[in-house]
């Protein structure tokens, strides 16, 4: 599916696809119906309507089984994002232990790593252009500045063990954000739905091919339900691309309750 498309908002994405729908629908009747006459007729007639149950049945399967992949990476993206804000979020509030000074240098390397996510982090993952390779400086920061910490008592000691498990969680949920990232439907999957759609499409026209009036109501509704699975599909087959996409706005809200000048 192509990238355009994909950033559309769902109003013209859902403009785009059924009119195509309904274009390849108008042409497979047009070109059947041509075509019934005479022999062929006849033999479109011998086709059997037991065959339209089993096509449609192989169409609702392929759409099940790709809809669920799409939506569970959808799911893993959220999720994702909501851990990642939950452990920084739990950093911000766990440097309230210590010292002005370090305090003010903790919410000013999560605000820098925030930032750099809103900013440049996002914009790359809807173009699949960001990778593990591609380190969050501000947060490895993080991590070897608490590392470095010298608790003053046992609060902080405490304190500082819990930064270290939020910033690992923090960077695990990073990563699972990027891989979730890369995920799409493949060439070979949309070639699949399609094509099992346009069989079916043809089915209809040859069993229905004496009654062009029961022909184009047939064929219309298919497609019309082929044109829905196709919308949902497309809108939710990249987490960070599109209309319908995972915004980073619970990492949004961490820098907001994370400036030195408010109450951790």
């Amino acid at each position: 599916m192509s990238d355009w498309l994909l950033n559309l908002p769902v109003l013209w994405m859902a403009v785009v696809v059924f009119a195509a729908t309904y274009l390849l629908t108008a042409v497979v009747y047009w070109v059947v119906t041509r075509l019934a006459v005479d022999d062929r007729a006849r033999a479109f007639k011998a086709v059997s309507p037991g065959m339209l149950p089993p096509l449609g049945i192989l169409f609702a399967l392929l759409i099940g089984f790709i809809a669920v992949e799409v939506w569970n990476n959808y799911d893993k993206a959220k999720a994702a994002v909501a851990t990642e804000a939950s452990a920084l979020r739990a950093v911000v509030v766990l440097a309230g232990t210590f010292p002005e000074e370090q305090k003010a240098r903790i919410y000013a390397l999560i605000n820098r790593h925030i930032e750099a996510a809103v900013n440049e982090g996002w914009p790359a993952m809807a173009q699949h252009r960001l990778t593990l390779s591609t380190l969050p400086t501000a947060l490895i920061e993080e991590l070897h500045d608490t590392l470095t910490l010298k608790p003053a008592d046992d609060s902080q000691k405490i304190a500082q063990s819990e930064m270290l498990r939020a910033l690992e969680k923090a960077l695990d949920a990073r990563r699972q954000r990027i891989v979730v990232s890369e995920s799409t439907v493949g060439r070979v999957k949309w070639a699949g739905i399609l094509l099992m759609g346009l069989c079916t499409l043809v089915a209809i026209a040859m069993v229905h091919s004496d009654n062009r009036f029961s022909c184009a109501i047939a064929m219309t509704l298919f497609a019309t339900g082929m044109a829905l699975s196709l919308l949902l599909i497309a809108a939710y087959s990249r987490p960070f691309t599109g209309e319908i996409s995972v915004r980073p706005d619970l990492l949004k809200q961490v820098i907001t309750s994370g400036r030195p000048s408010s109450n951790p």
